[in-house]
């Protein structure tokens, strides 16, 4: 009998106590904390994202600042207002929702966010950080899905996991958090060969590769915990992951349903980040 993992669950106790810290910073250092948060164009999945992070920051305490630029913004003014950000003292992370629109060079306006203001963790000093072990801030989907499997105790030490995915977002840092936890990791990507056997192995499987219901019954050991990071869209317009969740669940100790699973746990890491982007600043890590 599979138990399942309750993303959107434990996301709102972790925002209980992140709230709780961000108070307790804000009463003991005499200021809010400061999560800048910028949009360039109109794109309406980047606009509902947007939104819902400024509620997430409303909910735990933290101040939004919210810059929206129009779709054809110079890459000279974006440069511009992540320089502002970057020495302004009352902000303590940024965050550039991407996709960004394509005349402008993404890599080249991430680059300029300070590795202690890069809440998203994506910065090559904090995935440089999180290859060598040491203390950083890390990309929030993969960190969350290490809280799940913490709080849900599951037991990563010693066991077999599995990465289906290998972007620089989540599946080369689920495999670093992985690894730095004690689990063997193997990494799978679309030239993995005899990928069936490779997931068969996993004690924990974890799928990122945006294919819906990817993943079958025949891929899943018995007794695995299967992690889904997938949001797709089925034949039927239905959300969706990229593991067949009906019929791999009975095969499985624990497993995450999309949508409520990985997805709730992301930007809460967000507010986490925030939350330990100011404590670090505080305390000049």
């Amino acid at each position: 009998m599979y138990a399942l993992i309750d993303g959107k669950k434990l996301a709102q106790e972790m925002r209980v106590e992140i709230k709780s810290g961000v108070d307790g910073f804000t009463r003991k250092n005499g200021r809010e904390i400061g999560l800048a948060v910028v949009l360039v164009g109109d794109d309406p999945a980047s606009q509902v994202y947007v939104r819902n992070k400024i509620k997430a920051c409303e909910e735990v305490g933290i101040k939004s600042f919210s810059y929206r630029l129009p779709a054809d913004s110079a890459e000279t003014e974006v440069e511009k207002l992540i320089n502002g950000l970057s020495a302004d003292k009352n902000v303590d992370g940024i965050l550039v929702q991407l996709p960004l629109p394509k005349h402008l060079n993404a890599d080249k306006i991430l680059k300029l966010i300070p590795a202690e203001k890069d809440v998203d963790g994506f910065s090559d000093e904090n995935t440089g950080k999180l290859l060598t072990g040491k203390d950083c801030l890390v990309a929030c989907t993969p960190n969350g899905v290490m809280k799940m499997l913490e709080r849900y105790g599951v037991q990563t030490r010693g066991k077999r996991a599995v990465v289906v995915g290998r972007s620089n977002i989540v599946g080369k840092p689920m495999a670093m958090l992985l690894l730095n936890a004690d689990a063997t990791v193997t990494v799978c990507h679309s030239k993995t060969e005899n990928l069936k056997n490779e997931c068969l192995s996993a004690d924990i499987l974890v799928a990122a590769i945006g294919r819906a219901k990817f993943i079958t019954a025949d891929m899943v050991k018995d007794g695995a915990t299967v992690i889904d990071v997938g949001m797709n869209r089925d034949e039927n317009g239905k959300l969706c992951g990229d593991v067949d969740f009906e019929a791999v669940k009975d095969k499985c100790s624990y497993i995450t349903p999309v949508p409520g699973g990985v997805g709730p746990m992301t930007i809460t890491m967000l507010m986490y980040n925030t939350l330990q982007a100011a404590i670090r600043r505080k305390v000049g890590l």
